[in-house]
C-alpha cells in the first residue's frame, strides 16, 4: 500500500510544533555558521524538496506554473499544514500571495496579550522567525516542481494569520 495515499502514521501535532520551536531556538542560539534565517530556510528547502518528490512520485508532471501553485495551495498545503490555503492572489506577472488565516505554526503567538507595545514587538519578531522554515519548505517544493522563485513571509496584524509572497524568477 502506498505510504502517502494510504493510512499513514501521524505525529502528534504538538510534537511537531515543539520540534519546530526548538529548531528555531537552536539555530538562533548557535554561535557559529550562517545566520538562523538562512539555516532555517535551507533546512526547509531540503524538507520541501523531499516531501514534494514523495507526494508527486506517481502523478503526472505539472507543466504550468499556475498548476504548480494550485497544487501547492491544495494538496501540498493539506499534507504539510493540515488545511488548504485560505486565499490565493496573483498579479499574473509571476507574483503569488498565499494567505493562511489560521497558520498552525503561529498559534502559540496568537495567545500572547497585545496590550504592551514592547511585548507586541517581541511577539512579532518571534513570529517572523518561525516563518523561515515554512518559507524554505514552500521554496524547496516549488523548485523541485520546476518553479524557480523566492518566498517571503509576513505575519498579519491578527495572529495566527500570515501571508507568503512567491515571486517567480524568470531566466
Amino acid at each position: 500500500m502506498d505510504e502517502v495515499a494510504g493510512p499513514r502514521r501521524k505525529c502528534a501535532e504538538i510534537c511537531l510544533d515543539l520540534l519546530h520551536s526548538e529548531t528555531v531556538r537552536c539555530f538562533e542560539e548557535r554561535p557559529y555558521g550562517p545566520n538562523a534565517s538562512a539555516s532555517l530556510e535551507s533546512t526547509g528547502m531540503h524538507v520541501g524538496r523531499q516531501l514534494v518528490e514523495r507526494l508527486t512520485k506517481d502523478k503526472p508532471r505539472l507543466t504550468d506554473t499556475l498548476e504548480v501553485i494550485k497544487y501547492l495551495c491544495k494538496d501540498f498545503w493539506i499534507y504539510v499544514f493540515g488545511k488548504q490555503i485560505d486565499n490565493l492572489r496573483t498579479n499574473h506577472r509571476g507574483v503569488y500571495v498565499l494567505q493562511d488565516n489560521n497558520f498552525r505554526w503561529l498559534h502559540r503567538f496568537a495567545a500572547v496579550p497585545q496590550g504592551d507595545p514592547s511585548l507586541a514587538a517581541e511577539t512579532h519578531k518571534l513570529a517572523l522567525s518561525h516563518l523561515h522554515l515554512p518559507c524554505g519548505i514552500i521554496r524547496g517544493a516549488l523548485c523541485h516542481l520546476g518553479v524557480a522563485c523566492t518566498v517571503e513571509a509576513s505575519e498579519a496584524k491578527l495572529l495566527p494569520a500570515c501571508a507568503f509572497t512567491i515571486r517567480v524568477v524568470t531566466a
